[in-house]
């Protein structure tokens, strides 16, 4: 359906006022933005005492240098003033700046790991959000907001200090205030749009750049460089274009808005300068001297500074608002915290699947259905099935990373006397505990068992925080590979560690790169695929989690690999609750439960 103008002018309305309420939740910065606006009135009436003091001095020269030094004094203080006045105000509004961008940057990384599953939002275009778009706060708070409440200040303590000395001045300079503010106005409206579309062409560069470089690699190897090249040329071109018309429309605001003001202070020195020789040609109730004239003279370009520095910072505005529409969206995508935290034991629970069903965003047909199972503790649950089965959605789900559509996730918990909601996991001591001696233990202040009670998923979000993981993409760090198997456990010891690493099979390629303290860099420094999925799988076996997750563990591995990686998986799994997804038929025999995806309807 298309949209008439008056339609389209309305959602601008409504997505500009949605912008500036969040912006203005986000820049509360505690006085900040008051202070420097404080500083920049100060400024303008030290730009009076500065006016005074040339006045005073000019008309003192014929009575000698004694006379004319308590003016230049004033006119010196009031210099020095404001100096200080503007470069204090500089300081405060990026100091507040500073803090609202912290703020808010934290806030938006939070949402980026966070956001809901099936989210859209790429990696390019979350870093493009985190870093350029929370960079597009800085002038907001810096210079805009400040100049904008200076604004609706300092012309008035101008326009009355104008008063006192000329009436009809002061009336000259209200009446061309008017013309003024309208040229304002639409440089403002002439320049919102084409800013907003400059500002999201960036957002598009910058995150094309960065998932580009991101999969150069594969682009390489694909020998794709060229074409992927000519997007990002012709991505840069646009934003080359949109900027060249955001600067059409600046230079066009700025040349009328100096016509306006020019076109008054010119206004205000050709009636002094007649009132003075007594050659108006219309009677005024005021006749001026030198002093009244010169200050009057002097102070005129001063009602007009704090429009042109709005004027200057509007464009932050413009930045700021598309960048918070944006943002906004990042927040909204945030998974919000669950209902209540349970603080988990060692012991392992009970995992059940009734009827569940997964469907992602924008898909019409659901990635699993009415898959319903039960895993208890010590026991192993292999999902087979062919690709696109449904596997690793399953393992997902667990860990808050795919949406639950239909059906119901519990898991087994106890409820404590005397604390809200769930409570700490504990089970009957006939149910085997997880056999690793560096393990949390319960904090022993807490209060008894409670009752037998299932948690849903969708009521704790995620139970990441039991379980130990292991995915068909491991994620590798800049670092060592001691510390890349450690980042599930930091706290483990370096015996431990070398330990899963000998058990993950990881020996060989430990004995070839010098040990676990090889540095490797975020590529991997040649690490195979399979090596990949060793080090992921010893950082899986290093987390004392009673919870054991594996995607794959065993793929691209030869023969004799799986069956010692097979053994040391199922010492593993000895007394946690484990779901396993693999293709591996010599895998799913040692599961107690083996679920068949394929054979689903």
């Amino acid at each position: 359906m298309a949209l008439n103008a008056e339609d389209m002018n309305s959602i601008a309305k409504d997505r500009a006022r949605v912008s500036r309420a969040y912006l203005k939740v986000v820049v509360a910065d505690g006085g900040g933005v008051r202070l420097s606006t404080s500083l920049l009135l100060l400024d303008t009436v030290a730009a009076i005492g500065f006016a005074a003091g040339l006045a005073g001095g000019v008309v003192a020269v014929p009575n000698g240098v004694a006379a004319m030094l308590p003016w230049a004094l004033l006119a010196g203080v009031s210099a020095i003033g404001r100096g200080v006045c503007a470069m204090l105000a500089a300081r405060v509004g990026a100091s507040g700046a500073y803090r609202a961008k912290t703020r808010l940057r934290r806030r938006i990384v939070a949402a980026a790991l966070h956001r809901a599953p099936g989210s859209d939002a790429t990696t390019g275009t979350l870093m493009s959000a985190a870093v350029d778009e929370v960079d597009a706060i800085d002038g907001y708070v810096a210079r805009f907001l400040p100049a904008r409440m200076a604004a609706s200040i300092a012309p008035l303590i101008v326009l009355a200090a104008t008063a006192v000395a000329s009436p009809i001045a002061a009336a000259i300079l209200v009446a061309t205030f008017f013309p003024f503010l309208a040229a304002m106005i639409l440089a403002g409206g002439a320049a919102a749009d084409a800013s907003r579309r400059q500002f999201v062409a960036l957002a598009r560069l910058s995150g094309l750049f960065a998932d580009r470089i991101g999969a150069l690699p594969i682009v390489l190897a694909f020998r794709a460089e060229g074409r992927e090249a000519a997007a990002l040329g012709d991505a840069a071109e646009d934003l080359a274009r949109r900027t060249i018309r955001v600067l059409r429309v600046a230079f066009l605001s700025s040349g009328a808005l100096e016509f306006f003001a020019a076109l008054s202070v010119a206004l205000v020195a050709v009636y002094a300068g007649f009132n003075l020789l007594g050659l108006l040609p219309f009677p005024v109730p005021e006749t001026l001297d030198l002093g009244r004239a010169f200050f009057v003279l002097a102070l005129a370009p001063e009602f007009y500074a704090p429009m042109r520095r709005l004027a200057a910072a509007y464009h932050d505005r413009q930045a700021a608002e598309t960048a918070a529409e944006r943002l906004a969206v990042v927040e909204q995508a945030e998974v919000s915290p669950p209902s209540c935290i349970p603080v988990w034991s060692v012991v392992a629970p009970t995992i059940r699947f009734d009827s569940v069903s997964i469907r992602y965003d924008g898909q019409d047909n659901a990635a699993v259905s009415g898959v319903s199972f039960e895993a208890h503790p010590g026991m192993i649950v292999a999902l087979v099935g062919p690709s696109g089965s449904g596997k690793s959605s399953l393992l997902h789900l667990l860990l808050g990373l795919a949406p639950l559509s239909e059906g119901r996730v519990t898991i087994g918990t106890s409820l404590l006397p005397g604390r809200e909601g769930p409570g700490v996991g504990r089970f009957p001591h006939t149910q085997p505990a997880v056999p690793q001696a560096d393990l949390p233990t319960p904090n022993p202040s807490l209060p008894g068992r409670g009752e037998q009670q299932n948690l849903s998923l969708c009521t704790i979000g995620s139970i990441a925080p039991i379980a130990a993981w292991m995915g068909q993409s491991p994620l590798i760090l800049p670092g060592t590979i001691g510390s890349n198997i450690a980042l599930a456990y930091t706290s483990a010891s370096a015996g431990r560690i070398a330990e899963v690493a000998r058990t993950a099979g990881l020996s060989p390629m430990l004995l070839a790169r010098g040990g676990l303290d090889a540095v490797i860099d975020a590529r991997g420094s040649g690490l195979s695929g399979g090596e990949r999925r060793r080090i992921a799988l010893a950082r899986a076996l290093l987390k004392p989690a009673p919870v054991l997750l594996l995607d794959e563990p065993t793929a691209h591995l030869d023969a004799a690999s799986e069956a010692h990686l097979i053994d040391a998986i199922a010492r593993a799994c000895v007394g946690r609750t484990t779901i396993i997804a693999t293709h591996s038929a010599r895998l799913a025999e040692i599961a107690d439960i083996v679920i068949d995806l394929g054979e689903r309807p």
